[in-house]
């Protein structure tokens, strides 16, 4: 006799009582019945009890398991034949017999089929994400975000997106009035002279970066050359290395990427020229000219990642790259996050028409749009000037931030630690006496609830350098104060 021994009833069970659960019942009663069918104790033309049999058993009413039979009569598991009763399927394969075995307790241990070797993940600083004080992380304070501008653009946003045709599938090259409100920010802002068609609005910048590395490297052209600053950014490098890049180290100095000494034969160029990442070094005019001229002379690519111009406090922000690129080699990454909050995950790219076309194309296969709702809330918050007004409350505020986490440094770890004021950006290069063992220090300091990156944490080969990134927009003056008392804790431990 057929007895239920999947994830259902058995006849060892309480009875399916009516009331809160009763709904459910023959819910239960057909998921046993699908349970032994896959595993082989109920095979394809095998007879079912009745209903009133089954009823019976299991102390329920007859609807109950006439419910479960319509179920998988209509899903296809079990065919009514009248009067000579119901069947499993006979169109159902025939597992191999395992007679007494288990149904699955849950989902597998490990796949069924050869699982490829998984690329590997960009290097993270040390539980960053739980440390108290996360000065690894050159990220804003999210105590500082325009929480009700946001809010009320969103709402009007939401509003209008049925008639803007927000909530159905749009371009992959996002919302438009977005698109227009970002090249108006980077004319003005950036002095790039950059139309809505010259923009594509991301997911953050990470996924800006990986969909210029697939455009770049692409499928049948794995293994070409993109140079990489020395010391930079372990994600991008992530994705370029994903898409089959072979990456090479730029050396660096006081005035940023050293292009003269770029090897030949080169795909592409990544840099950070504004607040080079993590040195903070501001690129100079002559090394600009001379990797423009560069990536004319032998058709590059340049990656140019901008993604904290908002922040600059020793005068004017330095105008980007692909403000004086009219041969079309500048593929312009920003970011919205780094203003507002990163868990917005909103970045742009600006480039030439064709460009912008191939990654939107790229992009639909993974994602097919953003969210546009959230996109004309962004852009209302640019056009009305919002954004503007925040990054400029903010960055006095970050400046403060600064000074008070120098000023801490010179205090707490003189003769131990020295850090220049940078002249933008979120995060502090500071150099680290010869005697100080960094790894140590660092796994110290984060048992004190401080997550700190050390100078082989950026490092494109892993090459230890007597550097640590300390990040201060995220955590106000009192809170940086005690964070390098704990550090400095941390160094005598």
């Amino acid at each position: 006799m057929w007895s239920i021994s999947g994830p259902g009833p058995s006849p060892t069970d309480p009875p399916l009582r009516r009331g809160a659960g009763a709904a459910a019942a023959f819910v239960r009663v057909a998921e046993a019945v699908v349970a032994d069918v896959r595993r082989g104790a109920l095979r394809p033309g095998d007879r079912l009890p009745s209903t009133r049999a089954l009823a019976r058993r299991f102390e329920v009413s007859r609807n109950t398991i006439v419910a479960a039979y319509d179920e998988l009569a209509t899903q296809g598991w079990i065919v009514a034949r009248g009067a000579a009763g119901t069947f499993v399927s006979g169109d159902l394969p025939d597992p191999a017999p395992r007679r007494g075995a288990r149904a699955p307790a849950g989902v597998a241990s490990r796949p069924g089929f050869a699982l490829p070797e998984p690329p590997a993940s960009p290097p993270a600083p040390l539980d960053a994400m739980t440390a108290r004080y996360r000065l690894s992380l050159g990220v804003p304070d999210p105590r500082l975000f325009p929480t009700a501008a946001l809010a009320r653009a969103y709402r009007r946003a939401l509003a209008a997106a049925p008639r803007r045709g927000a909530l159905e599938y749009g371009p992959a090259h996002g919302a438009p009035a977005l698109r227009e409100a970002i090249a108006a920010m980077v004319r003005d802002t950036r002095a790039i002279p950059a139309t809505a068609e010259h923009v594509l609005v991301t997911r953050g910048s990470q996924q800006a970066l990986d969909l210029i590395a697939r455009l770049i490297v692409g499928p049948g052209r794995t293994g070409r050359v993109v140079a990489v600053e020395e010391l930079g950014y372990a994600p991008a490098w992530a994705a370029l290395r994903h898409a089959g890049a072979r990456l090479v180290a730029a050396p660096l100095d006081d005035a940023g990427l050293v292009a003269d000494a770029l090897p030949a034969r080169l795909a592409a160029v990544y840099t950070t020229p504004h607040h080079q990442y993590p040195t903070t070094v501001v690129m100079s005019p002559a090394r600009r000219l001379a990797l423009l001229g560069r990536a004319r002379a032998d058709g590059l690519a340049i990656i140019e990642d901008d993604y904290d111009h908002e922040y600059h406090y020793d005068g004017r922000p330095v105008a980007p790259l692909a403000a004086a690129d009219p041969g079309g080699h500048v593929l312009h990454v920003g970011t919205l996050s780094k203003v507002l909050a990163p868990g917005l995950r909103l970045g742009y790219v600006v480039a030439p028409t064709p460009v912008i076309d191939a990654l939107a194309r790229l992009r639909a296969t993974v994602d097919r749009q953003g969210d546009h709702v959230l996109e004309l809330a962004v852009a209302e918050l640019i056009e009305d000037g919002e954004l503007a007004r925040h990054a400029r409350r903010t960055r006095g505020v970050y400046l403060g931030r600064r000074d008070a986490l120098l000023d801490a440094l010179d205090r707490e770890l003189r003769g131990v630690v020295e850090a220049r004021a940078p002249a933008g950006g979120m995060t502090l290069w500071a150099r680290v006496v010869d005697d100080v063992a960094l790894p140590a220090w660092q796994a110290r300091a984060r048992a004190r609830g401080v997550a700190i990156a050390i100078g082989r944490d950026l490092h494109l080969l892993g090459r230890a350098r007597p550097y640590v990134r300390l990040g201060f927009a995220r955590h106000d003056e009192a809170e940086l104060r005690d964070a390098v008392r704990a550090l400095r804790r941390a160094l005598r431990g």
